[in-house]
């Protein structure tokens, strides 16, 4: 699948961090993880600091597919507001799923200063506000549940927002004091740098072809005609996953993002350069980066085909730029890159994670929404832990068979 089209702004920024080698010969391992972006990433170094021997395969160059197109928000809001969700899936399991997306932040930052590298990780305020005035209500009473499970937050009414934030002339907005943003490429790579160093192997541009189950584990089939055998295989193939599926899970959608150039002159483009987004859906979304560059993105389609998704790029394009200037007129918003990818959501917002009958001695790790990076932190803590025999509480939410 043809996942990101344009220019993503992350590869531009820092462009091949590092090389690897491709497999050129039949070998075995414990664990194989297919997918070299963000999700398996995270899980292999879940995995290789568990003990676990690992080899990673990707199909293309390592982060190269929707990680290198993710705009890289860590919002605790799942897709579902969580008045929603409660309906969905009860009061229960919905506030622990929440919970689980607040403290996968926090887990995100201890990563990071483990690694003691520079990712562009910063902890970020969000503000969630009414798009239109038919929205308020619907925002308070999403409040009032967040506060009721001790979420962080504040309720903005129009006043408050004009006195913080004079440009976004709204009726009313939730505050959130947990939040952060981070360059997702970047941090992929660093994951993989130090698993390397603790002797898992990484390979990309090579393609698995064929799975094959049997008794003893799992054999893959690669493209350049060797084979590769695993006890273990966890599919962290982001959206493609779906193609090893027979049950449908996802919806795909077409979106969009931009970035401007930087900013000079600016100690905060808005308050506190929280990270913004609306009720309305789809939804645009605004964040600041290190180097004081707005990114905006949205105006999600239904996909259909990347050629009718990148024909839209363009168009797309001018619609954010215009929606940036709207939205903050004083601050001197000139596009520097534009990129368009395919991403998924499920019916409930919550990631699909663990295991499925049709394929034995393997896990999928599918997180999918507006906040993938948290749910693969959550996918690599599950994981791990049944992989290494031990009972996970919160595996139960995020199985195949509860839709």
């Amino acid at each position: 699948m043809d996942l990101i089209s344009g220019q993503p702004w992350w590869f531009y920024k820092n462009g091949i961090s590092n090389a690897y080698p491709s497999l050129t010969q039949n070998t075995k391992e414990e664990v194989v993880i297919m997918g070299g972006g963000i999700t398996g990433a995270l899980l292999a170094w879940h995995l290789t600091r568990a003990g676990f021997p690992v080899i990673v395969l990707e199909k293309r160059h390592i982060g190269m597919g929707s990680t290198s197109g993710s705009t890289a928000l860590l919002q605790y809001e799942i897709d579902t507001m969580l008045t929603d969700l409660i309906g969905m899936i009860g009061e229960k399991n919905a506030v622990r799923s929440y919970q689980l997306c607040v403290e996968a932040i926090y887990k995100v930052q201890l990563i990071c200063k483990k690694l003691k590298v520079k990712t562009d990780f910063a902890l970020q305020k969000s503000i969630y506000y009414a798009s239109v005035l038919k929205d308020r209500d619907i925002l308070r009473k999403e409040f009032e549940a967040r506060k009721k499970m001790g979420i962080d937050v504040e309720w903005w009414d129009r006043e408050t927002i004009r006195k913080n934030i004079p440009d976004l002339n709204k009726s009313a907005a939730i505050l959130s004091h947990d939040g952060a943003q981070i360059d997702a490429y970047q941090f992929t790579h660093f994951l993989l740098q130090d698993c390397i160093s603790k002797g898992a192997r990484v390979y990309d541009t090579v393609e698995v072809t064929e799975i094959k189950h049997h008794s003893r584990g799992v054999t893959l089939m690669l493209d350049n005609g060797f084979k590769l055998d695993t006890k273990k295989l966890v599919i962290a193939s982001g959206y493609e996953s779906q193609n090893y599926l027979s049950k449908r899970v996802v919806r795909l959608h077409s979106s969009y993002a931009i970035i401007s150039k930087p900013i000079d002159n600016q100690k905060e483009l808005w308050y506190e350069n929280a990270m913004l987004w609306e009720s309305a859906r789809p939804y645009l979304y605004m964040r600041t980066t290190a180097d004081k560059r707005m990114l905006i993105g949205g105006k999600d389609e239904m996909f259909s085909s990347a050629v009718k998704r990148d024909k839209l790029l363009h168009k797309k394009s001018l619609q954010l730029e215009n929606n940036a200037k709207k939205i903050f007129p004083h601050l001197p918003f000139v596009t520097d890159y534009s990129w368009c990818g395919t991403f998924a959501e499920t019916e409930d917002g919550l990631p699909f994670i663990g295991s499925v009958k049709e394929h034995p001695d393997t896990y999928f790790a599918l997180g999918f929404g507006g906040n993938g990076i948290l749910f693969s932190i959550l996918a690599a803590e599950i994981i791990t832990d049944l992989m290494q025999g031990k009972k996970n509480r919160d595996a139960e939410i995020f199985k195949f068979d509860r839709i």
